[in-house]
């Protein structure tokens, strides 16, 4: 049960035991927990330098406990410090490798594979789009990140999805389910649908991607920045394997005319997104951008789940949540 903040098996059985009845002697406890006594030193030298034992004041050579409430909680704060750091090194890093990749594939550019093609910038993107759209295209599916969409990228879609529908495309698409709190992208949403296309909506999307006649595959070449340009994947490797991963979420997405339910526990696919992201440790920063939402937002929702849980920080309230069965372990 403590293992996860770096207290051994032993050491919690002692500790516990010890909660139980504070004035027990170290051969007492060897008896109760059939231990021998050098491994209950073990565990008393292991709960000390844990400082949820500490040396008395009243009876020196001897020691005594710290409450749970202090002890345990200054180890969940400090776990809950090493995840942060640990995600923050790791956002670090993928924006290092995706600078790397970058960098190279300018200074070689006679080495690119030729299942890959690089698109550099907004302009550049979009105009790869409205070849496609005249290109005969039989099925489009994609992930649409953001949230809220602009009425630009609205206003530029429109007459491109209304082209490639007219023409008999299949069309498949997945929003975010913050999208539906924003009436313009709804309403667009809804026309979406009317006019042929088929629209679903989900907590949270990998990616931002397009796949076209599961043939070739737009992705952007920086998910945290996609106005930086595109990558356009032809491998059929690659191109079978995010088929695959959007063949799995469009089968649990929400159809854009249905209404989003709540499960057993009265969480929201949204909710349930946010105590994932929160035993995974991500900021608020992070899980306002992979819901689509602002970060006032989620923090307000971070801040309604804790208190719902009875949790004291963002890290216990995931572990519990866990701990509940209101979502499945990381």
């Amino acid at each position: 049960m403590l293992e996860a903040l770096g207290v051994s098996l032993d050491a919690e059985n002692v500790y516990k035991t010890m909660l139980a009845e504070p004035h027990i002697g170290v051969s007492a406890l060897a008896e109760r927990l059939g231990f021998s006594t050098e491994r209950v030193r073990r565990g008393l030298d292991e709960l000390a330098r844990l400082s949820l034992l500490r040396p008395s004041d009243e009876n020196p050579g001897m020691l005594r406990l710290v409450s749970p409430e202090v002890g345990l909680s200054s180890l969940l704060a400090q776990r809950e410090a090493a995840v942060l750091e640990q995600q923050r090194q790791i956002a670090a890093s993928r924006a290092a490798v995706a600078a790397v990749v970058a960098n190279y594939a300018n200074l070689h550019p006679s080495r690119q594979h030729s299942d890959i093609e690089q698109l550099a910038g907004v302009d550049a993107v979009r105009s790869w789009l409205e070849e496609r759209a005249h290109a005969g295209l039989t099925e489009v599916m994609g992930f649409n990140t953001g949230g809220a969409q602009s009425e630009a990228s609205m206003e530029a879609s429109r007459p491109l999805d209304q082209e490639a529908l007219d023409r008999g495309t299949i069309m498949r698409t997945i929003y975010l389910d913050s999208a539906r709190n924003d009436p313009p992208t709804l309403n667009y949403l809804r026309w979406l649908a009317e006019a042929g296309g088929q629209v679903r909506t989900a907590p949270t999307l990998p990616l931002r991607m397009v796949i076209f006649d599961r043939k070739q595959a737009l992705i952007p070449t920086n998910p945290e920045h996609s106005k930086a340009g595109a990558v356009v994947q032809r491998g059929p490797g690659m191109v079978a394997a995010l088929c695959a991963l959007f063949e799995q979420i469009w089968h649990t997405a929400k159809p854009v005319g249905e209404e989003r339910h709540r499960d057993g526990q009265g969480l929201t696919g949204q909710e349930q997104a946010v105590l994932s992201l929160l035993a995974e440790g991500w900021t608020d920063d992070v899980i306002a951008r992979k819901l689509g939402v602002s970060v006032r937002t989620s923090r307000r929702v971070t801040a309604e789940l804790t208190a719902r849980l009875g949790a004291r920080s963002r890290f216990q309230a995931g572990a519990r949540a866990v701990e509940r069965g209101w979502i499945k372990a990381v």
